[in-house]
C-alpha cells in the first residue's frame, strides 16, 4: 500500500514528467510557429497561456484547500471554462512568446508548490485536490501535448 508521502512523491513525479513532455512538444518551434493557429482558433502560444491561467487559478485553490477552506472563493464561478480561457488568451495577444513561456514555467512552479503543501489526507484519489491535480496538471498537459504533436505531424514540423 502506498503511503500518503509516497502518493505525494508519485503525484509530483507524474506531474513533472507530463509537464516536461508537454514542453518537449513545442520547445524547438520558432516564435512564429508558436503563433500559428493550429487547434480551433488557438496557437501553441494560446495553449500555453491557457495552461498558465489554470495553473494560477488552481494553485490558489490548492492553497485554500491546504488551509481547510473551500477551493473556490465566494463569488467565483469556474463553470464557464471557455470564458476564462478567452479572457486569458485575449489579455496575452501582445505578450511575446518568450514571456508566455516564462509565465508558464513560473505558474507550474506555483502549482507544483501548491500540490506539495497539501495535507496528506487531501491527496487521496477522488478527493477535490486529486481531481484538480489531474485535470489542471498531468491530464491537461497530455491532452494538449497530443494536439501539438498531431499539428506538428500534419504540418511536417
Amino acid at each position: 500500500m502506498t503511503t500518503e508521502a509516497g502518493r505525494r512523491d508519485a503525484l509530483l513525479a507524474e506531474l513533472d514528467e507530463a509537464f516536461a513532455d508537454l514542453q518537449r512538444t513545442y520547445r524547438d518551434l520558432s516564435d512564429a510557429q508558436k503563433r500559428v493557429v493550429m487547434q480551433g482558433t488557438w496557437s501553441v502560444k494560446d495553449i500555453l497561456v491557457h495552461i498558465a491561467g489554470w495553473h494560477r487559478e488552481m494553485a490558489a485553490a490548492l492553497a485554500r484547500l491546504a488551509r481547510g477552506e473551500k477551493p473556490v472563493p465566494e463569488g467565483v464561478d469556474y463553470k464557464d471554462v471557455d470564458a476564462w480561457n478567452a479572457r486569458w488568451v485575449e489579455a496575452s495577444r501582445q505578450t511575446p512568446v518568450t514571456a508566455v513561456e516564462r509565465e508558464l514555467a513560473d505558474s507550474f512552479v506555483g502549482f507544483r508548490q501548491g500540490v506539495g503543501a497539501l495535507p496528506e489526507n487531501r491527496l487521496a484519489p477522488g478527493r477535490t485536490a486529486d481531481k484538480i491535480i489531474h485535470e489542471v496538471g498531468m491530464d491537461h498537459y497530455r491532452h494538449h501535448a497530443v494536439q501539438i504533436r498531431a499539428w506538428r505531424e500534419r504540418e511536417g514540423l
